[in-house]
């Protein structure tokens, strides 16, 4: 998969991860394990560019005597979703232009 599109596709993942409940790094990587790879080197980038996109907001919450940062979803996230879900419906349009005009076979 390209990777500006995978990047793309990654952040919104995330996001969605984010609506059912705040989570922190390990544990968003495993919630998305079935649906999509994605390591924690790659995560993190993900996660503070979010942040400065206002989609996430972070704190901090003690765990096991450690500092373990919480992320979680913002307005501004949620549509970005919703933005992902409305231009869907033109990234499926153009997938069937390619599949119906490339003779790959």
């Amino acid at each position: 998969m390209d990777v500006q599109l995978k990047r793309g596709l990654l952040e919104v993942c995330v996001l969605t991860v984010l609506t059912k409940e705040d989570s922190y790094g390990y544990k968003i990587v495993k919630d998305l394990s079935g649906h999509i790879e994605i390591s924690e080197s790659t995560l993190y980038p993900i996660l503070k560019r979010l942040e400065t996109q206002n989609c996430v907001t972070v704190y901090s919450v003690e765990h096991n005597s450690r500092l373990r940062k919480y992320y979680k979803i913002t307005q501004q996230g949620k549509e970005k979703i919703n933005d992902f879900l409305n231009d869907w419906d033109s990234v499926v349009k153009l997938h069937n232009f390619v599949k119906e005009g490339a003779d790959c076979d």
